[in-house]
C-alpha cells in the first residue's frame, strides 16, 4: 500500500460496506500473543495511533521493527497515523494525573474535530485494520475514542464494526 493512500481523495470507495476495525494495545502482551491475535482476526494493516512510535519502551512495536514483523509474519501493512494521536500536552497531562479521564475524553474528541479526521481519512483504510496503542485495554485509551468517533461521524454508509482485541 502506498503510504499516502489513507487520505480520503486517494482511495476508491467500498460503498455501504461494513468494515471490521480492530483495536489493540501491546502492553502486557508477548510478541507471540500480539501477532497471534492479529493473525486470528485476519488483520491486513496496523494503524499506529501512538504519538511516539519509536520509543525503546515499545519493544517489538517500535515502528521499523513492527513494520518488518507485520510484513514478514502476517503480510500486513503498517501505517503511522499521528492525525489520530493525542497532543503531547494532553497525553502528558493525563499521564501525570493533572487531568482525569473524564476531562481527557472530551479534550481528545475536540482535537479530532479540529483536525477534521473524518474528512481527511478514507474509511476503506479501516477495513480489516487494527488501531494500535500501548494501553493494555481499550477502556481508557484514545484508540477506542478514535474508532468510536469515526464510527459516529461516518455513520451507516461507512459502517465500522469495532472489535477490541
Amino acid at each position: 500500500m502506498r503510504p499516502h493512500m489513507f487520505f480520503n481523495h486517494e482511495v476508491g470507495g467500498m460503498d455501504m460496506a461494513t468494515r471490521n476495525t480492530y483495536t489493540i494495545g501491546f502492553s502486557g502482551k508477548s510478541a507471540e500473543q500480539f501477532f497471534d491475535l492479529l493473525r486470528q482476526h485476519n488483520v491486513r494493516r496496523v494503524l499506529d495511533v501512538r504519538l511516539w512510535n519509536r520509543s525503546q519502551l515499545a519493544g517489538f512495536t517500535k515502528a521499523r521493527d513492527l513494520q518488518f514483523f507485520l510484513r514478514t509474519i502476517l503480510d500486513a501493512d503498517y501505517i503511522h497515523l499521528p492525525i489520530l494521536a493525542p497532543t503531547k500536552e494532553l497525553l502528558d497531562g493525563y499521564k501525570k494525573n493533572q487531568i482525569s479521564w473524564a476531562d481527557y475524553e472530551p479534550a481528545y474528541l475536540q482535537i479530532l474535530t479540529e483536525r477534521n479526521v473524518e474528512a481527511v481519512l478514507n474509511p476503506d483504510l479501516f477495513a480489516d485494520a487494527c488501531l494500535l496503542c500501548s494501553e493494555a485495554t481499550a477502556q481508557k485509551c484514545h484508540r477506542r475514542l478514535a474508532a468510536e468517533y469515526l464510527q459516529a461521524k461516518w455513520g451507516v454508509s461507512e459502517q465500522l464494526n469495532i472489535i477490541h482485541l
